[in-house]
């Protein structure tokens, strides 16, 4: 026996109206690497939720506005590699995975770093210090197995990571206390024959800063003068409302470019907070004073300071453009508003909106502002 259920249209159309009003607005707005086809790749760091496909707003955006990548933590040494004798390779093989699956530039990040690298990479078996040659063993393999493990899928390596400190010297890290100056040499060597097909960087942050970018030339031109391959160099572009001055950028952008290597915009976000420095460590739930000082917009964000925002990245992505020359990547670090890492650095518990696309993955007025500064040069 066969029975018919007739349901009104009425309700049909209830039940389909926010699936067609998505796919109206997703369609609507113009793709991002399509915008900037022409200049560079456009990209996003990715977090594991996103590479695994657990939230389908924010996978259409990586996938209708991206054509590069860059992994959050699944490729950083604690996550890739958290015990002496056990890799965690999933998270990385579904990252690369999609990148491959949508024909994306792949990048690691990143292969050597004083930060979120176990205590245990610089130890003995007893816990006492290793030495020099059992360090660069430690750091050679872990290379090889990572690096190794992706040869030919991911496309560039953030080989080292922050090893200038605002004054141009090198930071004072446990791979330049065990290793030495080298240490850095040593790791651009292993990657490259880990991967000699692999595109190879050195990525740091506030490099808007002329003794800082000048200690990272340094540091570039004394590995080419050893013969090793450095394609690029990574500025990460966790910026505000009042620094950097666009003149400092636009200065070492063209001081990189005359190294010869491809310059990288390769973090990039833009706060919208007040500093929380001075409260780091404070927990503004227990204070509403904290709060109105720290967190200032946890309800949303004033039209005002989102066309704020927009004017800002709109200075920012006219730099890039002029210096499109120069620059083979824009990466985004983050999707959406929600998973930035700027919620909860340097105070935990603040609502931040430093991206291009808000909470419900919908595009915000600086996104509109990034597409203009295109337009506009037409």
């Amino acid at each position: 026996m066969n029975f018919k259920i007739k349901i009104p249209s009425t309700v049909i159309c209830f039940i389909l109206l926010p699936v067609v009003m998505a796919a109206c607005c997703t369609a609507a707005e113009p793709a991002l690497k399509d915008v900037f086809a022409k200049d560079f790749l456009i990209g996003g760091a990715l977090n594991g939720n996103q590479i695994y496909g657990n939230s389908p707003g924010e996978a259409a955006i990586i996938t209708k506005h991206f054509n590069t990548i860059t992994p959050e933590n699944v490729l950083k040494w604690a996550g890739v590699h958290p015990e002496p004798d056990r890799y965690d390779f999933d998270p990385a093989d579904k990252y690369v995975e999609l990148g491959q699956k949508n024909k994306m530039f792949i990048v690691g990040h990143t292969l050597v770093w004083h930060n979120q690298t176990p205590k245990w990479v610089f130890e003995n078996a007893d816990g006492s210090s290793m030495d020099r040659e059992a360090l660069l063993k430690r750091m050679k393999d872990h290379i090889f197995a990572v690096a190794g493990r992706y040869k030919g899928r991911i496309n560039g390596w953030d080989v080292v990571n922050e090893a200038v400190d605002g004054d141009g010297q090198l930071r004072k890290t446990k791979w330049l206390e065990i290793i030495g100056e080298d240490y850095i040499a040593k790791a651009f060597e292993y990657a490259h024959e880990a991967d000699p097909d692999a595109e190879l960087y050195y990525n740091d942050y506030d490099m808007w800063k002329k003794d800082h970018w000048k200690g990272v030339i340094r540091l570039v031109k004394d590995l080419q003068a050893k013969g090793l391959r450095v394609d690029g160099i990574g500025v990460q572009g966790h910026w505000g409302f009042d620094y950097p001055v666009l003149d400092e950028i636009e200065e070492s952008i063209v001081a990189f470019s005359e190294l010869g290597v491809k310059v990288m915009i390769t973090e990039l976000d833009l706060t919208v907070l007040p500093s929380g420095w001075k409260d780091r460590g404070a927990d503004i739930t227990k204070s509403y004073e904290l709060q109105e000082k720290l967190n200032p917009y946890a309800d949303g964000l004033p039209a005002e300071l989102s066309q704020k925002q927009a004017d800002r990245y709109s200075e920012f992505f006219s730099l890039f453009h002029k210096h499109r020359d120069k620059i083979g990547r824009v990466t985004f670090w983050g999707v959406q508003d929600g998973n930035s890492w700027r919620n909860g650095w340097p105070v935990r518990g603040r609502t931040d909106y430093p991206l291009l696309f808000d909470r419900d993955c919908k595009p915000k007025p600086a996104f509109d502002a990034v597409i203009k500064v295109v337009q506009k040069d037409k």
